[in-house]
């Protein structure tokens, strides 16, 4: 190696090191650092080194901003309430099937709302019926974060379901709608989820038999912590708006699954030649979410000036802004080095392509979103030349984000178990979320892969 290459491979050593030390501080700090200490990356990147700026998601962040806001006026009317409390319906039921019905739940929750930050609610009842029928809550509570995050890439309103439609059509001759995807992601995360619920019915020993959980039972003050009465939806009595506004959100994702059919989408001149060109997915989602959450607004007597203050839009701003930062920093470097890339990998991806399923799943975790992840790695994959087949197959490893217990969710899911069973291990790595993660993932990419060459080939 002569000191040219000596010096170029030093540099790029030294930007990854500048993106996991940011990714690292950020982490630690919480909420929307992440995106803040992203920006003094950034700048040393272009600064420093002289990297042309990368391409910031703007699209991802606009149809986020849509999707959360809908969301968020829904929440604020109550009709996010309603759905809970005809999940919460389903759970009580059938609490002894908990372990399996409560991640179908927060799945297909995610589903509908294209966000897996809508599982808050869900998490305490979930602890409490788990409690209730002595079952251990790890199993169910764990299996429920990650199902909620699974749910993600079979939503017909997530930016990224939408987002691999453009990344295919935009670098490969491919022209798939969405609902073709979701052929191959739907059916491929819910064997992920039934899986890992599946394995959790067995994990750790149940409360009435947990020595350590009844040696602490007898400290007064756990003991009602953990018996204390939990809150619950069942009973509550909703205004008509709350409904009306359920109705209506659930219009609007009939909406956008009827868009996913380029007939019904109007045709547009682009560029010098006036081609014709559809409305794109990220576009009618924008669009159809912001006004059904105009409609939610007029018609159903929200508060406009308490929308900002729901949980759902303050986790979903905070989610936005990390994916910002982070995403811009790490496109830049990306997209800086992208011909060595190119001529390093093409024949390593070619031969071996569950390597882009690996690097998909550590690029996910390090920017903490699936669409971030496969806005940075799947166009990267299409150039060197892996099928946009495999691309679709393997769409489940964007979830990666649940190796270290740091998400919003996981986080959440500790901190409704009052029995301490889900927990955070001596080591960090070995915590409750791991194994149903790892089990999901898995079996999302096995499944998806096998469907995709089935249905797309």
């Amino acid at each position: 190696m002569d000191a040219s290459s000596a010096l170029q491979a030093l540099s790029i050593i030294l930007q990854v090191v500048i993106i996991l030390t940011c990714l690292i501080i950020g982490a630690k700090k919480g909420g929307i650092a992440l995106g803040l200490i992203a920006g003094i990356g950034l700048l040393i990147l272009v600064f420093g080194f002289r990297l042309e700026p990368g391409e910031a998601p703007v699209d991802v962040i606009l149809t986020i901003l849509a999707v959360i806001g809908c969301a968020a006026t829904l929440q604020q009317s109550g009709g996010l309430d309603v759905m809970m409390q005809m999940a919460e319906r389903v759970l009580r039921r059938h609490p002894e099937q908990i372990t399996i019905l409560g991640p179908c739940v927060t799945w297909f929750l995610t589903v509908l709302c294209g966000t897996g930050h809508v599982v808050y609610t869900m998490l305490p009842i979930i602890a409490d019926i788990a409690i209730k029928k002595d079952i251990r809550p790890e199993r169910p509570m764990a299996a429920s974060s990650v199902a909620a995050q699974m749910g993600i890439t079979a939503s017909p309103v997530s930016v990224a379901t939408v987002s691999i439609v453009s990344i295919i059509a935009k670098n490969t001759d491919r022209h798939w709608s969405v609902l073709q995807i979701l052929a191959v992601s739907i059916p491929a995360s819910l064997c992920g989820v039934l899986l890992a619920a599946l394995w959790s019915m067995r994990r750790g020993k149940d409360l009435d038999q947990d020595e350590e959980y009844q040696k602490r039972l007898e400290n007064p003050e756990f003991r009602a912590a953990v018996h204390s009465s939990s809150e619950t939806l069942v009973g509550k009595v909703f205004p008509p708006e709350a409904y009306r506004a359920t109705w209506i959100f659930l219009g609007a994702i009939a909406v956008v699954v009827l868009g996913a059919f380029e007939v019904l989408r109007p045709q547009f001149p682009t560029g010098d030649d006036g081609a014709l060109e559809r409305l794109s997915m990220n576009l009618v989602i924008q669009m159809v979410m912001l006004a059904a959450g105009a409609l939610i607004l007029l018609t159903c007597k929200v508060q406009a000036g308490k929308i900002a203050s729901t949980t759902v839009f303050k986790a979903g701003a905070t989610a936005m802004f990390s994916i910002f930062g982070v995403a811009w920093m790490t496109e830049t470097v990306v997209h800086a080095h992208l011909e060595n890339l190119e001529h390093s990998l093409s024949g390593v991806l070619s031969h071996h392509v569950w390597m882009y399923a690996i690097v998909l799943f550590i690029i996910g975790k390090l920017v903490n979103s699936q669409a971030a992840g496969l806005l940075i790695v799947a166009p990267m994959a299409l150039s060197l030349g892996v099928s946009p087949v495999i691309v679709v197959g393997f769409i489940g490893a964007s979830y990666g984000y649940f190796i270290l217990p740091t998400y919003p969710s996981d986080l959440a899911a500790i901190g409704f178990d009052p029995t301490g069973t889900t927990h955070i291990g001596k080591y960090v790595i070995n915590h409750s979320f791991l194994v149903p993660g790892l089990i999901g993932v898995l079996t999302s990419c096995i499944v998806g892969t096998a469907l995709s060459q089935m249905l797309l080939s």
